[in-house]
């Protein structure tokens, strides 16, 4: 099983195929999604990647975390598990 990655501060025109892109320089990208608002369909700015090892997400973060995409400096650390509402 691959580890999700929590991406924030995304540009609100970054997308699931440019943010997947992206996160391919690190390695293998099981999925990639940008939150979006149900009634809008604008993005939330924030996203999650699914990387296929624990090792390539590390390297995610490493090449990613507080560097530019899509003129914003992004947030990527490993996704905390869902709380319960």
């Amino acid at each position: 099983m691959g580890t999700k990655l929590f991406v924030g501060s995304l540009a609100w025109a970054t997308k699931d195929e440019a943010l997947k892109e992206a996160f391919e320089k690190a390695g293998t990208v099981v999925s990639a999604t940008v939150i979006t608002d149900r009634m809008s369909g604008r993005s939330k700015g924030f996203g999650f990647v699914e990387m296929g090892s624990p090792e390539e997400a590390q390297a995610a973060i490493d090449m990613w975390h507080e560097k530019e995409l899509d003129g914003r400096n992004i947030i990527v650390n490993e996704a905390r598990p869902r709380e319960e509402r």
